[in-house]
């Protein structure tokens, strides 16, 4: 299956692709009507186009027909994996990486804060919390409205280019026909991505009060010093095993490069902060 959209039947496939869920099987008729809901009536598929597109689908191993129902094959679930991060922005590796980031130089911030200031209890739980709460509830807010400004945009370049691509079909009524679903594709596929927007906002505040709040309650309710152990030992396992890790393996950067990018850029933040906190 080729990536780039040139031709009718390669929007066909991908309409298919993201029809279809990994444990899915549809008879033609079941599998037409989920594809129309991409074309909203304004460009039906007939038998024809459907038939072709699901006999190349299985020449080329990305579905498989038993018994006249059709399901994907392993190949197939990673390809609609791809085309649904690339569509629906599904993948939440930033909104990960910036939550355990943010909460753990917030919660790193605030035990070192708190140790070198002796504050009393009570106040340091109410004074970790605001501060920790702010960043959770600014990171949502960042990933809401600047990720559906990012997506929105990365959605419209895309449209463009495909429509781009399909002009170059000779026929006068399948380049109409083409732009016409990519159109509608396209339009359901914003109003997708606003649901997706907000389980990543979501995803980023709460992974990052989970992952300042952690070492900061293990800071303020055991005894010192096993307080102030446990609690960078939560912090350095979060940096480690999560942080470092999952971005190594996502990315596909290497580990050394990884931990040693990350201890860089944590390290300079919580200087900055603790010497922004001093001055103040």
């Amino acid at each position: 299956m080729s990536f780039e959209i040139q031709e009718l039947p390669d929007i066909l496939r991908v309409i298919i692709l993201l029809s279809l869920t990994e444990k899915c099987e549809c008879e033609k008729s079941d599998l037409k009507r989920r594809v129309s809901k991409y074309l909203r009536g304004y460009a039906p598929i007939d038998e024809e186009e459907m038939s072709e597109a699901l006999e190349e689908m299985v020449e080329e191993g990305l579905i498989l027909n038993e018994n006249d129902k059709f399901r994907l094959s392993e190949l197939g679930i990673k390809i609609r994996k791809e085309w649904e991060s690339l569509l629906l922005k599904k993948e939440p590796l930033l909104e990960l990486i910036a939550g355990l980031t943010d909460g753990t130089i917030t919660g790193l911030v605030v035990i070192l804060s708190e140790f070198l200031a002796g504050v009393k209890a009570e106040l340091a739980i109410f004074t970790a919390f605001l501060a920790l709460g702010a960043v959770a509830i600014t990171n949502f807010s960042s990933f809401m409205l600047g990720g559906r400004t990012e997506d929105a945009a990365d959605l419209l370049t895309l449209k463009n280019l495909i429509n781009f691509s399909l002009g170059d079909i000779p026929d006068k009524e399948e380049r109409n026909k083409s732009l016409i679903i990519v159109k509608n594709l396209f339009t359901i596929l914003q109003k997708e991505t606003i649901k997706t927007n907000l389980i990543s906002a979501l995803i980023c505040g709460i992974t990052t009060f989970l992952a300042g709040s952690v070492p900061i309650l293990a800071f303020l309710t055991l005894p010192s010093p096993e307080n102030l152990f446990l609690s960078t030992g939560i912090i350095v396992s979060l940096i480690g095993i999560f942080l470092v890790f999952y971005r190594s393996k996502r990315s596909k950067i290497n580990l050394k490069v990884a931990l040693f990018e990350t201890l860089i850029i944590i390290s300079i933040a919580v200087l900055a902060s603790l010497v922004l906190g001093q001055s103040i």
